[in-house]
């Protein structure tokens, strides 16, 4: 083990903070004694090269980096250049794994393997519903949206975090304590209290961002501070999409959303991921986003993309009636 201080950190969604919480537990019992979270948003690959200069860090979730002491990531689009893809190489602390639903699964398999870690009950589930949640593997548009379990309580109450501290509470919280635990909190139950009203507006406030439906794709303007927002409000409605595309704000901007519908997949996909690669961003296969540096270039991208997948399922449609 290194001597000093270990930052791990994670992505700011459930998975990442779950696997977070999970590597600081491992690490906690292979003798690192002074272990943070601190989640990390796509805002911050700004100078990437510089991050972390003079620290000890681990990174879960996201893009990958050579000083990494540890690193675990799932994303397709994790390495931000060539240069960094051939500093790759998988070992005892580092791991890429595309496939892997999420990142939870893959950290426990590898610290079994390499560390002779056991995983509690508790890990495999957080491993359980992170593959759900990150992989959109849901039942239903009806549990996406209304489901009361644990883990489904604690995502939605992300959606209202007030600050990243909030959320780095929550990630520390789940190095010792289950879903359950964490769920019950008070300040996480009011949370979702909240995050379940703003759902129900979301979803109340939705049909008048549409912009345009065309050809199994929706494209929606939800960049209003006033506009709630809701993931999975374009498939609640329009259940027979195979895409979504949207604007939203964030702290930092405006954002570019892309999503594929988890209950009316298109035939032939499209990878998310790359395409919004073209546009600064990145994903996985069936979800991506995409931070440009205004709103009128996040509403001129975001149509580009609808317009592209409008065209892609044009010629799917096309060749597979031939």
């Amino acid at each position: 083990m290194g001597s000093g201080k270990l930052t791990i950190y994670y992505h700011r969604d459930f998975d990442g903070m779950c696997a977070g919480a999970i590597l600081a537990n491992i690490l906690r019992e292979r003798g690192e004694s002074d272990i943070s979270l601190h989640n990390i948003n796509y805002d911050q690959r700004r100078n990437w090269g510089e991050f972390g200069s003079g620290e000890r860090f681990a990174i879960v979730d996201f893009h990958f980096h050579p000083r990494a002491e540890y690193w675990f990531d799932h994303h397709p689009t994790t390495f931000l250049s060539e240069e960094l893809r051939s500093s790759y190489a998988a070992s005892e602390r580092w791991l890429w794994d595309e496939t892997s639903p999420s990142c939870p699964p893959m950290i426990l398999r590898h610290a079994e393997e390499h560390w002779g870690f056991e995983a509690s009950e508790r890990f495999r589930e957080m491993a359980r519903w992170s593959d759900v949640i990150d992989a959109a593997r849901f039942e239903s548009v009806e549990q996406a949206i209304f489901g009361d379990v644990p883990a489904l309580r604690i995502m939605r109450s992300l959606t209202v975090a007030p600050n990243p501290e909030w959320v780095d509470g929550l990630a520390q919280a789940l190095i010792e304590g289950s879903l359950e635990e964490v769920a019950r909190a008070e300040e996480v139950e009011k949370a979702h209290q909240r995050a379940s009203r703003n759902r129900d507006r979301a979803l109340e406030q939705f049909p008048p961002t549409v912009r345009w439906l065309r050809g199994g794709v929706l494209l929606y303007d939800a960049s209003s501070d006033k506009i709630r927002r809701e993931r999975f409000a374009p498939f609640y409605h329009h259940p027979e999409i195979s895409y979504a595309v949207g604007v939203i704000p964030t702290r930092s901007g405006y954002h570019i959303t892309c999503g594929e519908n988890p209950w009316n997949k298109p035939a032939v996909p499209m990878h998310i991921g790359q395409l919004m690669e073209r546009y600064g961003g990145g994903g996985h296969r069936a979800v991506g986003g995409a931070n440009p540096p205004s709103l009128d270039e996040a509403r001129s991208a975001a149509t580009e993309v609808a317009e592209k997948l409008v065209r892609h399922l044009a010629q799917v449609s096309t060749s597979g009636s031939r």
